[in-house]
């Protein structure tokens, strides 16, 4: 972090090459840009695990317990995401309540590291993002017809051989708009990772609020919110060539 205040008083004017070769040589760049993408992914594939059993329950359940846990998913969306951060602290702390609990119980002898590394970032991420998956995937298994199903399960389709070969095709479009969603925001997400995080768990986002925040240099971070961008924008071309999203949007509009 060194070379940060190095270049934080050159070259302040505006857009030039040596924007570029400092976001190039520098490992520090590297190191954020790596660990967004782990932590985004690594996000969005624990929101698929377990939004998607959710939000299948959600759509097959009986209108009381449905509604149930719909409020479940909604409450989230009513505390704001640094209340819900904040409250990761209390519970994954040395001395917060999990570890009390647990020291209590006499399961561990000393307190687990839960927080201020990895896990707790993807805990409290998890935590907000979660809804962005359930919503989409429950929006489309809600509009399956039951009929379809029942038919598989008349001529012999197991219940396992029954959900893949009906239900999960036919719930692509929303997968895909929920994984689209969790992604997008995990990339960019800033206060999480800051409360919940450690010196090593410095995402591309901290690291813009840093550059500008801190050392004035708001032509690079521009040249940052670029390059996030542009790799993002990449990511999701090259996902739209391998997944074929113009088959996706047909059979959603078939449906």
């Amino acid at each position: 972090m060194a070379t940060l205040a190095t270049w934080a008083f050159r070259d302040r004017g505006g857009f030039t090459l040596l924007h570029v070769t400092r976001l190039i040589g520098d490992e520090t760049y590297h190191d954020a840009f790596v660990t967004t993408f782990r932590t985004a992914t690594i996000t969005t594939v624990v929101c698929i695990a377990l939004g998607y059993p959710l939000a299948y329950l959600m759509a097959t359940t009986g209108p009381r317990a449905r509604a149930l846990l719909a409020t479940a998913v909604m409450v989230p969306f009513w505390t704001s995401v640094l209340a819900r951060s904040l409250a990761w602290v209390i519970l994954l702390g040395r001395r917060g309540v999990l570890n009390a609990w647990l020291l209590s119980l006499g399961a561990i002898d000393q307190p687990l590291p839960l927080l201020f590394n990895s896990l707790g970032v993807q805990i409290g991420m998890v935590h907000v993002l979660l809804p962005f998956m359930i919503l989409p995937v429950w929006s489309v298994l809600a509009r399956l017809d039951p009929a379809l199903p029942l038919a598989a399960r008349s001529l012999g389709a197991s219940p396992a051989r029954t959900f893949l070969h009906i239900v999960l095709p036919l719930s692509v479009p929303g997968l895909a708009a929920g994984v689209t969603l969790v992604f997008m925001l995990a990339v960019g997400f800033y206060i999480t990772p800051a409360l919940l995080g450690g010196p090593n768990d410095l995402t591309i986002a901290s690291l813009i609020e840093m550059v500008v925040r801190d050392l004035l240099d708001w032509s690079f971070g521009a040249v940052l919110s670029l390059a996030l961008l542009a790799a993002v924008g990449a990511i999701f071309a090259l996902g739209a060539v391998f997944a074929g999203v113009d088959r996706i949007a047909a059979r959603e509009g078939r449906a």
